[in-house]
């Protein structure tokens, strides 16, 4: 196992869950876009802007990942009646979610679907995983249908583009808890995400408290500027600037 893997590996096992998303929670992603810079990591931790928000929204977490492949098949050669009892099967044993039984408060669920069109997450899923404690989902295709009802149920979202197919002989689970990478970014098991309409960015488990103290001086002297601007402009001071 590599040295960064370790580093990655031992962090994820320190209670500090709570800790480090109560320092992120104010933190805009590009405050923290700057406190990794102040690291040295300039080059690294941007999500590619082809990924998007599904809505203009922002949440912060801890990441959970799983990777799904391309289904191999055959494609049933079958229909109706009989489609619905394949497609039982399907879900069963083919493409299903362990993962979901893992979620913990403040996780945000990154997959890897291999940038296929495929509907992996929908309004029912995401509202059983919201309910346990998921905060959003980062995926690097599209992985995400029933928009409108997402939306409404306000479950955060970033992906490639939205998909209308359904799992079914088009993507499987291949397994949970290990590295992916999504948008250029290689993302471990308890990585800090921060997204935003800017988009996401991820801190590295192991640097997750030097990059906050940063990112809060960013965040400081942003709001301090700001608020001397509102002062000229005559403008109430909102909740961006106290």
């Amino acid at each position: 196992m590599s040295e960064n893997l370790q580093n990655q590996t031992a962090v994820t096992t320190k209670d500090d869950r709570k800790e480090i998303l109560e320092l992120y929670k104010d933190l805009r992603v590009t405050d923290v876009r700057d406190g990794m810079d102040w690291v040295g990591m300039h080059g690294y931790g941007t999500v590619h802007h082809s990924i998007k928000p599904l809505y203009r929204t922002k949440v912060v977490g801890i990441a959970r990942t799983a990777r799904y492949l391309p289904f191999e098949g055959p494609a049933p050669k079958v229909t109706g009646d009989e489609y619905t009892e394949w497609v039982k099967w399907y879900y069963s044993e083919v493409c299903n979610d362990p993962w979901g039984h893992d979620i913990q408060e403040g996780d945000l669920v990154v997959l890897d679907v291999a940038g296929i069109d495929v509907g992996l997450l929908g309004s029912n899923n995401t509202l059983d995983h919201k309910h346990k404690g998921c905060v959003g989902y980062l995926t690097n295709g599209g992985g995400i249908r029933d928009t409108d009802e997402v939306i409404m149920q306000k479950i955060p979202v970033w992906s490639k583009f939205v998909s209308q197919p359904m799992d079914q002989a088009r993507i499987r689970y291949h397994e949970k808890d290990i590295p992916v990478a999504i948008g250029g970014v290689a993302i471990y098991p308890g990585d800090v995400i921060v997204a935003d309409g800017d988009g996401v960015v991820v801190v590295p488990r192991h640097l997750a408290y030097e990059v906050a103290k940063y990112a809060h001086q960013e965040l400081k002297g942003d709001k301090a500027g700001r608020r001397r601007l509102y002062e000229r402009l005559g403008w109430e001071l909102d909740e961006t600037v106290m």
